[in-house]
């Protein structure tokens, strides 16, 4: 194994933020150093057998619990990027663990990528936004407690995605991560 800064990498965000595009982009330099990759929000909609991104109130607290027990057993495993809007501080205990958050602090920018990825009109995009945002939020403090979940004290890189494109971010993890391209 190649020696790198971290052991693991959380991504954590809210609605289009980038976290997916930032997972995938990671892969083609970490994959081949023996890597794996994890999503918080695919093991939720597999389990609600829903695929539009659903509100996190649709899982009861038992699966939030099992989401979060699975993402400490894999960062406790290692070599693990995870992405999910809470992995970041689910893991802030580990001190081995780069903790990114993503934001976007184009409103517009977010709506229009909603609007790409789940095919949906500009109105559903901001509904779908607003509710998924403010379900979760209140969802997660009524579970985990009245915590500001996306305090930057959590994490060690915020990126805003609306000024730093998909390559400039994954080159900011990489850096921060010690990762040397040869």
């Amino acid at each position: 194994m190649v020696d790198l800064n971290w052991e693991n990498i959380t991504i954590s965000g809210g609605v289009a933020s980038g976290k997916n595009t930032l997972l995938e982009n990671l892969k083609p330099y970490l994959e081949p150093l023996g890597w794996k990759f994890a999503s918080g929000g695919k093991i939720l909609r597999d389990y609600l057998k829903e695929y539009k991104h659903p509100l996190a109130s649709l899982g009861d607290e038992k699966i939030h619990h099992i989401i979060d027990d699975r993402t400490v057993s894999l960062l406790k495993e290692g070599h693990y990027v995870i992405e999910s809007w809470l992995a970041g501080f689910m893991a802030r205990n580990f001190q081995n663990t780069l903790r990114v958050f993503l934001t976007c602090s184009n409103p517009a920018l977010k709506i229009d990528r909603v609007v790409n990825r789940d095919k949906v009109t500009i109105e559903e995009a901001k509904k779908m936004i607003k509710e998924r945002e403010e379900d979760n939020l209140k969802t997660w403090k009524k579970i985990y407690g009245d915590y500001d979940f996306w305090d930057p004290k959590y994490y060690h890189l915020v990126i805003d995605t609306y000024s730093s494109g998909p390559l400039e971010t994954v080159g900011k993890v990489l850096d921060r991560l010690g990762f040397k391209h040869k």
